[in-house]
């Protein structure tokens, strides 16, 4: 999926939809990927002169990705956070960085999802968390 196939179903618009491709395996695994714009609004502030993308942004790119695995869910439901666990910042991700996501369905109970997510660039794993979304309705 794209980016303009991405947003019929994610209610995500710039400057806040945070992926440019997503596609779900065979073993139901979603495999997704952003890159860092040069000048990202979420860094002007975080840190001058030595900007890096923000820990919530990270869960928030992981938490797209995880859309992906409940896409008929969208038709009648927005998904919202209920909880973040475990959530682990390794290395520092930097404008103009490849994110590579991938995320995984661990458990579906009525209208939870829970999902791990690991975010990695270059093959270094950057963030990592288990997200538990729920589908409200519209």
């Amino acid at each position: 999926m794209n980016r303009e196939e991405i947003q019929e179903y994610l209610p995500h618009r710039a400057p806040m939809l945070l992926l440019d491709s997503a596609d779900v395996d065979e073993a139901g695994v979603c495999h997704a990927r952003y890159a860092i714009p040069e000048d990202p609004f979420f860094c002007r502030g975080h840190f001058p002169g030595n900007p890096i993308v923000p820990g919530v942004i990270l869960c928030e790119i992981m938490a797209q990705s995880c859309f992906h695995l409940m896409l008929e869910e969208f038709s009648h439901s927005l998904m919202m956070y209920r909880a973040l666990d475990g959530v682990k910042f390794r290395n520092s991700v930097f404008p103009g960085d490849l994110c590579e996501i991938t995320t995984q369905l661990l458990e579906h109970k009525g209208s939870l999802y829970v999902c791990d997510s690991t975010l990695s660039v270059g093959g270094k794993r950057c963030a990592q968390a288990r997200i538990t979304l729920a589908a409200v309705p519209k």
